[in-house]
């Protein structure tokens, strides 16, 4: 089972999805709070587990 790693600066924070074998999956937008950033967190969980993928072209 992945995680969510929520890492800190002195800017804010952001959050990195990694896969159990430790590689990033995802990484996030910058926050300005960590409450902000855990709502984003609950965000992908509730609306990504089965997301569509589309294609886009550039």
């Amino acid at each position: 089972m992945g995680k969510f790693v929520i890492k800190t600066s002195d800017s804010g924070c952001h959050f990195v999805l990694k896969a159990d074998n430790g590689e990033v999956i995802a990484t996030s937008q910058h926050y300005k709070s960590k409450e902000s950033c855990k709502k984003g967190i609950e965000s992908v969980k509730k609306n990504a587990p089965d997301a569509e993928v589309v294609e886009e072209e550039a």
